[in-house]
């Protein structure tokens, strides 16, 4: 079913998808690394933290046309980021807008 959250696996394989295109999208880059506090030399070691991954989707999920970005170049459905948002650690809190 298209609405089932994807496994912890699958969700931690889209955010780094997520992240790899992030960082390719150089004006996005440094708002990215702003909102994380990471730096371009710690992501490799943060990628591997899935509290991270959590915060890269925070940031993709900030903008309907980030989503939208995302999901027409890995040709994935609009609704996946949310999913996998919700897999990633902090993504059960309440959501008050």
């Amino acid at each position: 079913m298209r609405d089932e959250l994807p496994s912890r696996d699958a969700a931690e394989r889209t955010a780094l998808q997520a992240l790899g295109w992030l960082a390719a999208q150089h004006e996005l880059l440094p708002d990215f690394l702003a909102a994380t506090g990471a730096s371009p030399d710690s992501l490799r070691e943060a990628a591997a933290r899935p509290e991270f991954l959590g915060a890269v989707m925070d940031f993709l999920l900030s903008e309907d046309s980030l989503v939208i970005a995302f999901c027409d170049a890995a040709n994935l459905p609009y609704t996946l980021p949310m999913r996998v948002r919700a897999v990633l650690p902090g993504g059960d809190l309440p959501h008050w807008t």
